[in-house]
């Protein structure tokens, strides 16, 4: 009977026999179910969450803000009694959106105003801004077959929805987005005097979603801004009826020499091999006119509470655990960057990095990039995060702040939410505090701080 027992552990491939033989499946479901009991009963993310939003309030790099949120989220770790707080130097991109844009389609001589915001990076318009007539296209292919002699003098009008069939609307968000990242410099190449873009979300409403964009080298620079989507309909429509319309926009925006900032840092020493690490973070900028609640303040607050859960329940790491709040990731990523070069640079050995940058919604799983051995050894721990609802847990993506590090050996996993309200307030003023659910960022903390627990127990070899 025994023999047949072991044979068939053994066909099991979805667990393997590793998986008992590194795992003690009472003791680590019995702390894990401590953690989150101790953060839906004694969370502390939810507060400081509220602190971030509503009073520091917006963050985007080199501003005022971004200041505020590095002391306060500082602040927090020492009051919290983290073994370690300290700031790492990063010089940042300080872009600044200055007076309210202003933008409207001219239907003959009526004038409709039109939801806009300029994007991160865009330079201004002249002063008495922009009116021209405007060519609308959903590709880049649609705009080169056109040809200069159809564009030049023109407002370039990208229009290419989301798809709304893409179950994963980040999947949906990459297949759209290199409109606002490259289109106005695809735009200036055939000659348009400026360029508009479709909101970057799957809903319908008058909410224009910023976001950077990037010029090429040797194109010529001209302004560029988002409108709402309910705003891009109404001019498609428009444009069909009567292809002579113009649309008028005014926006006076500046990049200013880059500002020193900082990554904010805090750990939790390991009781045996203190010079490696096991990172949770999230990014603590902002856009200018949003509180930045999921994006990313709820990641920054997970990642805070990972670490604290883990203290508040005695736990003595094996490595040092840290949690970092990077700045920049909206406009740059200097933070990410700067924090793997002093890696590298320090030697220190990073096993892990988990990110949480996809808003603090229900958390489903995690996603991991690896080795197929790493890979298969965090999947093999599946069934202890099952009971908390967390299925997914497999190949997937990392996170982009902490992505640099995946060059020095990291491996990295990023944490999945449920994804299908995100594009609703990313890079919105809409993202605002009132839309977070307390208890799915709790969730999503502990699951993150269980992760880091199995991480650092087991390890990632």
């Amino acid at each position: 009977m025994k023999k047949l027992f072991i044979a068939a552990i053994l066909s099991v491939p979805c667990l393997g026999f590793s998986a008992f033989a590194q795992t003690d499946y009472q003791t680590d479901s019995i702390f894990i179910r401590k953690i989150f009991n101790t953060a839906l009963g004694d969370g502390k993310s939810y507060e400081v969450l509220r602190h971030l939003t509503q009073d520091v309030g917006s963050r985007l790099s080199g501003s005022p803000g971004a200041a505020k949120a590095v002391e306060y989220t500082r602040d927090v770790m020492k009051e919290q009694q983290f073994d370690n707080v300290f700031l790492q130097n990063v010089m940042v991109p300080h872009w600044v959106r200055g007076a309210k844009e202003q933008g409207y389609i001219i239907d003959g001589k009526q004038k409709i105003n039109v939801p806009i915001a300029a994007l991160g990076g865009s330079i201004a318009t002249p002063k008495e801004g922009i009116r021209a007539k405007v060519i609308e296209v959903k590709t880049f292919q649609e705009l080169r077959g056109l040809g200069p002699e159809k564009v030049k003098g023109k407002i370039v009008f990208f229009n290419r929805p989301m798809d709304p069939t893409k179950l994963n609307t980040f999947e949906a968000y990459a297949g759209a987005v290199d409109q606002r990242g490259a289109g106005p410099s695809e735009a200036a190449k055939m000659g348009a005097i400026g360029s508009i873009v479709r909101s970057m979300t799957t809903r319908l409403d008058d909410v224009p979603h910023t976001g950077s964009m990037r010029y090429a080298s040797g194109s010529p620079l001209i302004p560029a801004a988002a409108i709402s989507t309910n705003a891009a309909e109404l001019l498609s429509k428009t444009l069909k009826d009567k292809p002579n319309t113009e649309f008028y926009f005014k926006q006076n925006c500046e990049t200013l020499p880059d500002a020193p900032s900082h990554n904010v840092i805090g750990e939790l020493k390991g009781s045996k091999t203190a010079s490696q690490y096991i990172v949770v973070g999230g990014h603590l900028d902002s856009w200018d006119f949003a509180q930045g609640a999921h994006d990313d303040g709820s990641g920054c607050v997970q990642s805070i509470e990972a670490v604290r859960l883990l203290k508040v329940l005695g736990y003595k790491p094996n490595n040092t655990l840290r949690a970092v709040m990077y700045m920049n990731e909206e406009n740059g990523l200097k933070g990410g960057v700067a924090y793997a070069d002093s890696a590298k640079n320090k030697n220190e050995k990073h096993l892990a990095a988990i990110e949480s940058d996809r808003g603090g919604f229900i958390p489903l799983g995690f996603g991991i990039v690896g080795t197929p051995a790493q890979k298969a050894k965090i999947t093999s721990w599946k069934n202890l995060f099952a009971p908390y609802g967390l299925h997914e847990i497999g190949p997937g993506g990392g996170g982009a702040d902490i992505g640099p590090l995946a060059g020095q050996g990291t491996v990295l996993l990023g944490l999945i939410p449920d994804s299908q309200r995100y594009f609703d307030y990313h890079h919105a003023s809409n993202d605002t505090f009132d839309k977070i659910s307390k208890r799915e960022l709790e969730l999503g903390a502990a699951s993150m701080a269980a992760m880091m627990y199995l991480l650092d127990k087991y390890g990632v070899e």
